[in-house]
């Protein structure tokens, strides 16, 4: 009986979490089409596994001027899409570490990950893209196989 108990009380909050998820990436998705109809959006994250994870938008002109900055950033699905004020009318590829000093850590890391993506991007380069959790599980396993061969 217990066991039926516990078993519904997980499911209903895997139900909840997936929920508040879904409505996170809306979120997120009518951040970044706002973003998209002021320019071109440039986007860095530094993913965070049991500290806060952040992503951060850029609306950029075709000379690099930032235009509008937002950022996402928290632990939970709760976390929202806000502004990031002062980097309107710098330049993304010029921005200094003193233009960053309002920035906690991991702010500063996806910005640096959205100039990184920026440049690359104009450039004509790719952003190659990162192997998931499971992948890796997937490679270390077929290295171990092919190690004892």
């Amino acid at each position: 009986m217990n066991i039926i108990v516990i078993m519904i009380a997980i499911a209903v909050a895997f139900l909840i979490q997936m929920g508040l998820g879904f409505l996170q990436i809306q979120h997120f998705s009518k951040a970044y089409a706002e973003m998209r109809r002021i320019g071109k959006v440039a986007i860095g994250k530094k993913p965070g596994k049991i500290r806060s994870g952040t992503i951060v938008l850029f609306a950029v002109s075709n000379s690099g001027k930032i235009l509008k900055a937002k950022k996402m950033q928290g632990v939970t699905v709760l976390a929202a899409v806000k502004d990031l004020p002062g980097f309107e009318d710098k330049n993304i590829r010029t921005l200094k570490e003193e233009d960053m000093v309002h920035c906690n850590t991991l702010l500063r890391s996806a910005i640096l990950d959205a100039v990184h993506n920026y440049k690359t991007i104009m450039s004509g380069g790719v952003i190659p893209e990162k192997n998931s959790l499971f992948k890796n599980m997937m490679l270390k396993a077929e290295r171990a196989v092919t190690i004892k061969k």
